[in-house]
């Protein structure tokens, strides 16, 4: 959603006339909203919102459960046999995946502004969810329309596939989709080099030069407010959802060892949005309840705001297949928060790459205990002779969204 939002939000400066065509929120089925975020959409932008066809309305009436399942289930990390069992459903029945119920109110929406007249010299479809691939594939199949299949996640490779069950035919038929999306796109853009490699073997039919990557980015104007760390704490913050599939239980343990070494040094964690029993288990287990914030999903500027009144940042990377190429957006507003940045995940991924280019800290393997220590231990030496430990430096500027939207501009 971020990064549909902030294209939308910078085109029009840059010479594009954007039209939205998305699914009305009354209609829809969201684990979240953020309707701050609206104001960005700027005032001359047509948005045409649809209703739509999905299945977790029922969802929710059968399982009893207020809120909807995310992309990858992060927000049910135990669950039942009857959850289980929609989770096969989903991947078997729903191919690519539940949302497909949105495509036919779309492709209605997009014929009666053409049957209108209306001209379009490109069509932008941005997954996941990748059912959204298949409305591109429909119309430039109907209409020729010059068409940009934007793909921010890997599709078959997805980190959750493993956990839906699939039979032979389900992963038959959702390669073949895959497929048909990636040889019919004119453009194909990814957020990492690593999904770019994973979709470019996908079949032997697809021309390198027409796979794009453009990360995603941080808003310039997200980051007006000032930097303030704290002056009683040494604080790191993670923002977002987490589960115990991010294996951050060395990183737990070393929190704790340091805040033993260090007890002069008021060590705390804080998590800001969604964070699995798991995970809480794990932070009670390492000892670290007492030190430990818990606080639920904000608006996007609130959470903006916590990390700039952090002093150092807390991410990590799903340990699961293909997890090279996995960018999480909220890297981008790291490290335009300037902070020191501790990421548990693998060495050498894209991430860990972008991390060590910008100078920003390093990902450290889920089972590098030592190494993590070393690192906190160093933070804290700092700290004790500076309280603010904000980097310098403007590595970072090159993800802005107005530039990676100019990147854009220039494809289309």
């Amino acid at each position: 959603m971020q990064r549909s939002l902030k294209f939308v939000k910078h085109l029009p400066a840059l010479g594009v006339e954007p039209t939205v065509v998305t699914v009305d929120p009354e209609r829809g089925a969201y684990p979240v909203l953020d309707e701050s975020l609206l104001a960005e959409v700027p005032a001359g932008v047509r948005v045409l919102r649809t209703d739509t066809s999905e299945p977790f309305g029922s969802y929710k009436k059968l399982t009893r459960r207020e809120q909807i399942p995310y992309g990858g289930f992060a927000n049910e990390s135990k669950t039942s046999l009857t959850q289980r069992l929609f989770k096969f459903v989903r991947g078997n029945f729903f191919l690519p995946d539940p949302r497909r119920g949105w495509n036919r109110h779309a492709l209605r929406a997009v014929a009666k502004l053409l049957a209108q007249g209306e001209q379009f010299d490109a069509v932008l479809t941005s997954s996941p969810p990748h059912s959204t691939q298949l409305i591109g594939l429909e119309l430039k199949k109907r209409y020729g329309l010059r068409w940009v299949a934007d793909m921010r996640d890997p599709w078959t490779d997805i980190y959750y596939q493993q956990e839906l069950h699939q039979t032979a035919p389900a992963r038959w038929l959702d390669a073949r989709y895959e497929r048909q999306v990636l040889e019919h796109a004119d453009v194909v853009l990814t957020t990492s080099p690593d999904t770019r490699r994973l979709l470019l073997g996908k079949s032997k039919k697809l021309e390198p030069s027409k796979f794009h990557v453009i990360p995603n980015g941080y808003d310039e104007s997200d980051f007006r407010q000032p930097s303030t760390p704290p002056t009683d704490a040494l604080l790191i913050t993670h923002t977002g959802t987490i589960s115990e599939t991010y294996h951050v239980q060395e990183l737990l343990r070393a929190v704790a060892a340091c805040a033993q070494r260090h007890p002069a040094v008021p060590l705390r964690l804080r998590f800001v949005g969604k964070v699995s029993e798991g995970v809480r288990q794990q932070v009670a287990a390492a000892g670290l309840a007492g030190r430990t914030e818990f606080l639920p999903f904000v608006p996007h500027q609130e959470s903006v705001g916590y990390l700039l009144r952090s002093t150092a940042l807390l991410m990590a990377i799903p340990d699961v297949p293909n997890n090279l190429g996995i960018l999480p957006g909220k890297i981008f507003e790291y490290l335009a928060a300037r902070k020191p940045i501790i990421c548990v995940g693998p060495a050498g991924s894209d991430a860990d790459e972008i991390l060590r280019q910008c100078g920003a800290g390093q990902a450290f393997p889920y089972l590098d205990y030592t190494a993590m220590l070393a690192y906190l231990e160093s933070l804290v030496a700092q700290w004790q002779t500076n309280l603010n430990l904000d980097l310098p430096g403007s590595a970072h500027t090159r993800y802005s969204r107005r530039a990676l939207t100019e990147q854009l501009v220039k494809l289309l």
